[in-house]
Parts: structure tokens; sequence; C-alpha cells
């Protein structure tokens, strides 16, 4: 099982030998990444190759755009979408019986830009389409060039995650064809001195793995001694945590560490990039994992997963399931059922 209990620093690990011929290489780099997502579940990667000129356009017009006038953002609102795009404003996301303050951040939700004709789209899948771009000059041009650029970083590091667990390098490529990954951009205002209040609440991500750079703190992760330790942006690196799938398929090897944004000391820009397998890709421990604890092995399927999840968070899709417009997938896990928190509340009951 995961021994990630006492933290206090986050590995840095340089990932510029997966892009070599060498085979050997993507298991050393997989010892490292194994090491870190059993112990911590967060880790910096550097030697990511990327342009930091895609970062400078990107972060320009995510400005641009979230210091418009809330009725000009609110034409790409979130749910205008078919397949959860667009604008996310600040009261939008609230966890299912939460008696919490909304988190205090405007977000942008965006993903591999399909077609409008697309199969997939036009038979009604809720996570696959295209995306819902706003009139900012540049940003679809500066946002799609920076996702894509970190996606194909992202997507380097399938085989190193597959060969830490113990599987084939290309196993979780195999399940990767496409994707419902995503990206927010997301916009933290300054909280004032002498206030607490959190950008974004305590939570795992509910995808395989999160790549994200930012412009500043505020990014906490929970350890083993309800500790929160604080994870600042590195100058040339991306933060990597990881998420429920990957927690579910290893059956805790790996946590889906519990993490948190709270009291940005400066208005804060946040760009995490969501990676996922396939909607369909059954996701359950794998063989060596499966029967340590004795308990029957859960098995979710990742779209319906993370669709579960967005309907126990958005307050747009609880009102199209209320009105008979989606359907709750059949299978699905209540929210915060993994992460650090939820291991813990596990050994308090």
């Amino acid at each position: 099982m995961s021994h990630a209990t006492s933290f206090t620093s986050i590995p840095v690990i340089d990932i510029s030998a997966l892009r070599s011929t060498d085979a050997a290489a993507t298991y050393e780099v997989a010892a490292e990444i194994g090491k870190a997502a059993r112990e911590v579940g967060f880790f910096y990667v550097a030697g990511t190759g990327l342009d930091e000129g895609l970062f400078d356009r990107v972060l320009t017009v995510t400005k641009q755009f979230f210091a418009l006038p809330l009725e000009e953002k609110m034409r790409s609102y979130i749910g205008l979408s078919k397949c959860h795009r667009g604008y996310i404003p600040t009261d939008e996301e609230e966890p299912e019986g939460s008696i919490r303050n909304p988190d205090l951040k405007e977000s942008f939700s965006l993903a591999t830009d399909l077609p409008a004709d697309d199969p997939d789209f036009l038979a009604g899948n809720p996570l696959l389409g295209p995306n819902l771009w706003p009139d900012t000059p540049g940003f679809e041009d500066a946002v799609d060039d920076y996702y894509e650029a970190v996606f194909e970083v992202g997507q380097l590091l399938w085989r190193p995650f597959a060969v830490a667990l113990g599987e084939e390098p290309d196993y979780f490529e195999r399940q990767a064809a496409k994707t419902i990954s995503h990206m927010g951009l997301v916009y933290y205002p300054r909280v004032p001195d002498g206030e607490d209040r959190l950008g974004v609440s305590e939570h795992s991500d509910y995808e395989c793995f999160t790549m994200l750079e930012a412009t500043g703190p505020g990014l906490e992760a929970l350890n083993g001694d309800r500790d929160w330790i604080g994870i600042p942006p590195i100058p040339g690196t991306l933060i990597v945590n990881i998420g429920d799938m990957l927690e579910l398929w290893s059956n805790g090897e790996f946590i889906a560490t519990t993490h948190r944004v709270r009291n940005v000391p400066e208005d804060r820009y946040s760009f995490p990039l969501f990676f996922n397998v396939d909607y369909d890709t059954v996701v359950k421990p794998l063989p060596r994992f499966a029967s340590r604890d004795g308990a029957a092995p859960l098995a979710l399927r990742a779209g319906e997963h993370l669709f579960a999840q967005y309907v126990q968070t958005f307050r747009y899709l609880r009102s199209r399931i209320e009105r008979g417009e989606a359907v709750m997938p059949e299978s699905f896990v209540r929210y915060g059922a993994f992460g650090q928190g939820a291991v813990q509340r596990r050994r308090q009951t």
C-alpha cells in the first residue's frame, strides 16, 4: 500500500531521457516516478522541453479573458456547452451537500477540440466534442497551442507510469486513443491580508494524473500527518499529481493525494491539464494489486466516473439531471471517495 505519510517536500524528476530511444531510460525514470507516486503523490518534472513563450502567450490571453465584464464571460458559459466546455463562474462549483462558501476562483474548461460532426459528440457523449471559444482576440490560438504542447509532454508519462506498476510500457497508451483529458484555465484572486480563504477546497483529481503550471504559490498537499505542505512553482518545471484512476488501478499503491489552494497572496493563474484514458476504459485494480485487501475490487468506466463527479460538483449539470436532460451513470462513487483525505477518514472509522 501507499506510504504517503509524513512527506515535507516534493521531489523533482528530470524526464528529458524519455525522449531518447534508450529503453533503459524509461525504467530509470519509472523508478523515480513510482517512488514519488507511492510516497508523496506529487512531484515536479524538469526537462520537459516546453517553449516558455507558449506560457507567456496563454497567460496574456487568460488575463485578458478574466478581466472582461461578467456578462461577456457568460457568453461562453459552460452551461451552454453539451460536452462540459467553457467559462465557469465563481459560484458554479459546489459539491453536493456542501455547506461551505464557494471557492474563490473562476475558470475556463477546454479539451481536444473535436468537430461538431464528431460521431461521439453526435451520439451524445457528455465529455467529447467542440470547445466553446470566447471572442477574445488570440485566445483560441494561444490556448490551443499551449494545450497541445503540454499534452505532448504528458503523453511521455504514460510509459513510466505503466512500468512503475509492473505493466508493459504501452499498457496505458493502448487505452488512450481518444481521451477525455481536459485543461482548466484558473484565476485565483488575491486573498486580502488577514483573511483565511480557499481558492479551491480539498479534493483529489478525478482523472489519471494532472500536470500544471502556475504563476505563484497557494497549492498545498495533505500528508499522512494531516499537515498541509506547500507546492510553490519552480521555474522550468511542471507539477504532477496522481488522480483517482491511477489510485484505483493500483488499489491504493499510488494515492490521489488530497490537495487545495489557500490564501493566495497575489492574483494567481493556474493551468492544470488533467490526463485521462478513453471514455469507455474499464478501470479496476491490476491483477497484482486486486486481492491483497480481501475486498471485491471496484471497477469503474473512466468517463462515467468523471461525469459522475462533475454532476456532484456543478450546478448546471445537477439541473440537467433534475430536468431529465442528462442521466447519472448507474455505477458511480461519491465525491471525495479517493485521496489521502479519504484514507484518513477510513482510518478513523
